[in-house]
């Protein structure tokens, strides 16, 4: 597909979910929760998400919070992430300063509902480490001539998706994120091979569209939002209406 084509292409499939599915208001955050935080579209937590609203987060605390939803929602669904960081939040500990005074078996317990809970302990205490030593910081300042990205990526358990999802949703830098229903999409539609690199498919996104975090929030949430819809099932995968707008 020649690169005008595909510039068109990526931006007529990202105008036709927004469409369809409205501003999504990714990241979820657990203040929002009762305080008209609502999910637009019902297919994951209920709770805490702001669509429209691009101001979130607005503090260090709401900061970490996404951070640590990024690592625990490793290999789980968010709302079993969500009741790990209100356990936190009960404790009192959802912060950088309290996951490390945290007893390792209470912070096991507490992360428990989201899964392999002895790695992601672990790596919780890496993350908010990291973040204390941010301090004052910004994602697009690097620290001894070295990026953000790469430290993060330096971090153990911290892969390529966690590592854009933080800087995306905690820190609002134009870095687009590449998960499973991404790939699964693009694939189908022909824009990539099966075997495609990380890095070739965030360079997809990033290079046929305007540089700018919420155009790249709202796109890799309705990704998410069209794949619970369009994907779950293979032999479904053909009758997504995105078919039509890669075959004009």
């Amino acid at each position: 597909m020649r690169e005008k084509n595909q510039k068109t292409v990526i931006q007529k499939i990202y105008d036709y979910l927004l469409e369809a599915y409205g501003p999504q208001g990714w990241w979820p955050l657990t203040d929002l929760h009762g305080n008209g935080g609502s999910n637009p579209t019902k297919t994951g937590s209920v709770q805490g998400y702001h669509p429209g609203d691009y101001t979130y987060p607005r503090n260090s605390k709401q900061q970490f919070e996404i951070i640590s939803g990024a690592l625990l929602t490793q290999n789980t669904s968010w709302p079993q992430v969500e009741t790990a960081l209100l356990n936190l939040k009960r404790l009192n500990a959802l912060s950088p300063e309290g996951i490390p005074c945290l007893d390792p078996e209470t912070l096991k317990e507490a992360i428990k509902p989201a899964g392999y809970y002895n790695q992601k302990a672990g790596r919780l205490k890496i993350l908010a480490e990291w973040f204390s030593d941010l301090q004052e910081r910004t994602p697009d300042r690097s620290a001894e001539g070295i990026p953000i990205r790469e430290e993060l990526l330096s971090l153990k358990g911290v892969g390529p998706e966690t590592a854009d999802s933080i800087l995306l949703y905690a820190f609002k830098q134009p870095s687009f994120v590449v998960d499973a229903y991404t790939r699964r999409i693009m694939t189908n539609l022909g824009l990539i091979g099966e075997k495609a690199k990380y890095e070739d498919v965030k360079a997809l996104f990033e290079e046929n569209l305007l540089e700018g975090p919420v155009v790249y929030q709202e796109y890799h949430a309705l990704l998410v939002e069209h794949a619970k819809r369009h994907y779950k099932k293979k032999g479904a995968y053909g009758e997504c209406p995105l078919l039509k707008i890669v075959g004009d």
